[in-house]
C-alpha cells in the first residue's frame, strides 16, 4: 500500500461526460491504498483462507428480479465478446456484453477458460458484496469515489489524464484501454486485447499502479446520474464527502428492479476514444451491486 496525504482538489469535471458534474472542490484526510487493484493471486487466498463464494458462483433470487426469464437466473456473469457486425449504434451493449452461465472469477471467458498464467492480472467477475467482503477479510475498506479521484489524479491539479493532458505522449500508451474503433477494432497499441498485469504500465505521481484503464474499480459511493454537491456552502470545500443516499441510486429506466447502483472509476481496457471515454481520473460509471463483469475489479484502502 502506499500513504496519500490528505488534501484538496477540485472533483469532477465540467467538460465531458454530464455524470461528472459539477465540479466541486473536496478535502479528504490521509489514508493507505493499495498499489494496484486487487489480483487474481491474493483473490485466491482470501477464497482458501474463507470459503467464500462469488456471486457469480450463485443463482439469484426470483424474487429481486420480476420477470426474469429462469436462464437469466442461474450462475453468470457478463463477458466482452467482440461482435462480428460492424457496429454503428452504440446504445445497444448488447451486440458486444453476453449474460454467459459458467463465466466467474476462475473463468473469465466462460467454461473452458481459465485463470492459468494471469495470477498477476486483476481479479474480475466480482460483484460488490465480493470485493466489500474481500476487503473486510484484509482488514481494510473499498475507497470512496473522493478518495479514489484524489489518488488517480497523482497530485496534478486539473489534468486531463492520471499522467497529464495528452492522452498518448510521444504515442505511448500510459494505461490499459481500446485504440481503434470500439467494438470492432482493437488496435492493441499497449500489446492487450483484455486486462494486463498490473504494474504493466508506468505509476502515477502517488507510485499507484493501474488507476486508469485495466479494469473499472469499485468504490462505496452510491450513484446519481449528477454528483451530489454541497449545497449550503457551496464555496468551501466538502469535507470526506460520500456521495448519495441509497434511494437515489436505483436506476429510474428500471423502476420495478430496486437495486443499488454504486460509482465505478478509472475505466477499463474497454474504454475507446470513439466509446467511453472514461479514461479520466473525473470519470465516473454507475454498476449495480449485484453485477460482476469481466472488466470490474477494486482496490481497497486503510484510513486513519
Amino acid at each position: 500500500m502506499a500513504f496519500i496525504a490528505g488534501g484538496q482538489f477540485v472533483m469532477g469535471s465540467d467538460r465531458h461526460y454530464p455524470e461528472e458534474a459539477p465540479t466541486q472542490r473536496v478535502a479528504v484526510d490521509g489514508f493507505w491504498i493499495d498499489v494496484g487493484p486487487v489480483t487474481n493471486r491474493q483473490f485466491a487466498a482470501f477464497v482458501e483462507a474463507t470459503g467464500h463464494v462469488t456471486n457469480a458462483e450463485l443463482s439469484a433470487d426470483p424474487a429481486d428480479y420480476p420477470g426474469a426469464l429462469p436462464e437469466m437466473l442461474q450462475p453468470a456473469s457478463l463477458v466482452f465478446d467482440p461482435p462480428r457486425h460492424r457496429v454503428t449504434d452504440h446504445s445497444n451493449i448488447t451486440q458486444w456484453w453476453q449474460y454467459r452461465p459458467g463465466a466467474d472469477w476462475r473463468h473469465p471467458q466462460g467454461p473452458g477458460s481459465s485463470i492459468e498464467g494471469l495470477d498477476d492480472h486483476p481479479v474480475v467477475h466480482v460483484a460488490y458484496a465480493d470485493a466489500e467482503a474481500y476487503a473486510a477479510w484484509a482488514g481494510k475498506s473499498l475507497p470512496t469515489e473522493a478518495e479514489w479521484e484524489y489518488a488517480a489524479r497523482g497530485g496534478l491539479e486539473g489534468s486531463e489524464f492520471a499522467w497529464g493532458d495528452e492522452l498518448m505522449p510521444e504515442g505511448r500508451a500510459m494505461a490499459n484501454f481500446w485504440q481503434g474503433h470500439f467494438p470492432n477494432e482493437n488496435l492493441l497499441l499497449d500489446g492487450y486485447a483484455r486486462t494486463s498485469p498490473v504494474g504493466a504500465f508506468p505509476p502515477n505521481g502517488f507510485g499507484l499502479s493501474d488507476m486508469i484503464g485495466n479494469v473499472w474499480e469499485w468504490t462505496q459511493d452510491y450513484f446519481t446520474a449528477r454528483r451530489p454537491v454541497n449545497a449550503e456552502r457551496p464555496c468551501c470545500a466538502v469535507r470526506n464527502p460520500l456521495g448519495a443516499e441509497r434511494e437515489q441510486s436505483f436506476d429510474p429506466a428500471l423502476p420495478g428492479i430496486t437495486i443499488p447502483r454504486k460509482v465505478l472509476k478509472g475505466g477499463s481496457h474497454l474504454c475507446a476514444p470513439n466509446y467511453c471515454r472514461r479514461y479520466r481520473p473525473a470519470a465516473r460509471h454507475a454498476q449495480p451491486t449485484d453485477t460482476s463483469t469481466s472488466h470490474v475489479g477494486f482496490r481497497c484502502v486503510i484510513r486513519g
